[in-house]
This record gives C-alpha cells, sequence and structure tokens, in this order.
C-alpha cells in the first residue's frame, strides 16, 4: 500500500529511538573526590600567586648578598591539594622548616629541596658552593647555620605579606623526615607554592605548604579589590634607609694577589720545601686586589700595626676590571 513504512524503515527508526535512550541515560558525569575538596577560589590562588611572586624578588635579593652570588626564584605554579598528598612528593633529604605567622594559628611548612640546601650550607661555610651528597640528619654546626638562615628568608616571607596582613613569623624547628610534619589533619586542603630557585650553577625547588585552616581568618583579604586598595603607591623614604643599611652590612671578601705563575705536572709532582717559582711579575708591580673574585684595585704590599698589609695605589674602572 502505498504510503506504508517497510519492515526495514521500521526497524531503523525504532534503533535510532533505542540509541538517543542510551545517550540520555548514560550521561558523562563529572566525578567529585570530597577528599580534594577545593577551598581556595581562582581569585583567591591569583592572589597567593602575587604574593609569593613578591616573596621570590624579596627573598632572591636577601641571598644573593648572604651567600655572594648570583641567585634567582620564580613562582612555577600556585596550588591545592590535601595535606597528605603533599607529604608524599616531598623529596628524599629535604630541610623542612616548621614555622608560625602569629596572629595567624596553626604551622606551616617551608620545604628546601637537597640539592639546594646543600649549596647553601656550602656558602654559608666559606665554600665554593657545590651540591654535595648530603647526610639524612643536620649536624648541631649545620642546624644553626640553616637556622639563621631560614629565620632570614622568613623575615622575606613577612614583608611579601604585609599587604594583606602585619606577621610576626617565628621558625619553630627544622625537621628531614617528611612524616613527623603533622601540622594538619590528612584530608586538610593546603595551598602548596612551587618556586623554581637557582643558585649559582645549581637548580632545584623551594616548596611552601599553606593549610587551609591557618588562611580560613584571612580569606575574604585574599581578593584581587583588596590587594589593590591596600597597595602602596610608592617606596616609604624609611624602607630604602632600611634596604641601604642592610646592603652596606654585607660582608665581602677581599683577596691581594701577589702573582701567577705556569708549571707543567713534572715540576708541579717533584715541588718540596725550599723550591722557588719564580713569578710572572715584576718586582715593583703593583698587587691586585679582588673583591669576590673580581679585580677591583691595584695596590702596594706592606706592613700596619704589625701585620701585613696592603694600601690601594689605583682603582680600576669596568673596563679593566673585567679583564
Amino acid at each position: 500500500m502505498a504510503g506504508m513504512l517497510s519492515e526495514r524503515e521500521v526497524d531503523a527508526i525504532l534503533a535510532s529511538l533505542s540509541t538517543e535512550e542510551e545517550t540520555t541515560k548514560y550521561k558523562k558525569v563529572q566525578a567529585y573526590d570530597f577528599k580534594r575538596a577545593l577551598r581556595f577560589s581562582q581569585d583567591q590562588i591569583r592572589v597567593l600567586t602575587r604574593i609569593h611572586e613578591n616573596y621570590a624578588r624579596l627573598m632572591t635579593n636577601y641571598t644573593s648578598a648572604q651567600l655572594r652570588t648570583i641567585v634567582q626564584a620564580s613562582i612555577h605554579s600556585v596550588t591545592q591539594s590535601p595535606f597528605d598528598e603533599y607529604v608524599k612528593s616531598i623529596k628524599e633529604k629535604s630541610i623542612n622548616s616548621l614555622f608560625t605567622a602569629a596572629p595567624l594559628q596553626g604551622q606551616m611548612v617551608m620545604e628546601v629541596q637537597s640539592n639546594l640546601a646543600s649549596v647553601m650550607l656550602d656558602r654559608m661555610l666559606g665554600g665554593q658552593g657545590f651540591s654535595t651528597e648530603r647526610s639524612s640528619h643536620l649536624t648541631e654546626i649545620e642546624t644553626i647555620v640553616m637556622e639563621r638562615l631560614f629565620n632570614k628568608i622568613l623575615e622575606s616571607f613577612r614583608d611579601a605579606w604585609t599587604s594583606i596582613l602585619k606577621m610576626d613569623t617565628e621558625l619553630k624547628e627544622l625537621e628531614v623526615n617528611p612524616h613527623f610534619l603533622q601540622i594538619v589533619s590528612p584530608n586538610e586542603t593546603v595551598i602548596v607554592v612551587n618556586m623554581d630557585v637557582t643558585i649559582g650553577q645549581v637548580t632545584g625547588r623551594i616548596r611552601i605548604c599553606l593549610p587551609h585552616v591557618v588562611l580560613e581568618p584571612i580569606m575574604p583579604r585574599l581578593t584581587a579589590h583588596h590587594g589593590l586598595s591596600n597597595q602602596k603607591k610608592e617606596r616609604q623614604p624609611e624602607e630604602a634607609e632600611v634596604l641601604q643599611k642592610r646592603v652596606k652590612k654585607t660582608m665581602m671578601e677581599i683577596k691581594a694577589e701577589l702573582g701567577r705563575s705556569e708549571i707543567n705536572i713534572e715540576e708541579f709532582l717533584n715541588l718540596s720545601a725550599g723550591d722557588v717559582i719564580r713569578l710572572q711579575e715584576t718586582i715593583d708591580d703593583p698587587v691586585i686586589l679582588k673583591v669576590d673574585r673580581q679585580p677591583k684595585f691595584f695596590g702596594q704590599p706592606g706592613k700596619s700595626k704589625g701585620k701585613m698589609a696592603v694600601q690601594i695605589t689605583e682603582v680600576l674602572d669596568g673596563e679593566e676590571s673585567d679583564q
């Protein structure tokens, strides 16, 4: 009969209806993990990123002067995760400093990876800044040195947060075993600030763990509007004066170089007490004075108050000091 559907056409219509029903019934649903509850909004994470970008700059200025070498730091990422995941991700032999930031209640963590900690210790103890294999425990001397350095680094952390909250940071202890970092419950959400840091030729990471329960009282302040309204228009004169005083107190190593000479390996192996090494310089040539390995002055050796001394005779200009 004209206008009637064939059996094949009816089957095709029923098959298409069945496919639509299955698509509707099994529509994709995004899973939500209640253990990974997101407590921080994207706006708050952006504000925390800006705060710690400022901290990276402040820390770079201090550590460069303190370690007497070039230090570079930048924010790699700012993320949120459960505290137990953060603990599991801590690198072996990292040094973890537990600190407080009154008036906030609770503790926070700053983790310095082993290779960076090794370079810091070497530079602070007068070394060249080589990264060496470090034991899993700190000696008493290493603990004292790192505590002094961390205390100063935490001052930069305090200054970076000034626009949000005036806080008083205090180092509580250093810990190398991450399993002892029981500052909050395992499922507590924490902010993890990842900073890429380069000290000399060594690159590693410094991470800061900020629990939500600690930051909760100031969460309303972590907005772009609040940050802009509290941002300083210009640097205060007293801030520049404090910075200038800190720079002037930075210790610098000065060496007087009498001269140079070249010998071959055989001559070096045969050296003994009483041998004389002839230098390239004459007796009338001036002594080169180096400041942090850079030639800066010419001088004349002599004696002052019973001790060896060098009198500066000429200041090297930029081109000469680079040679």
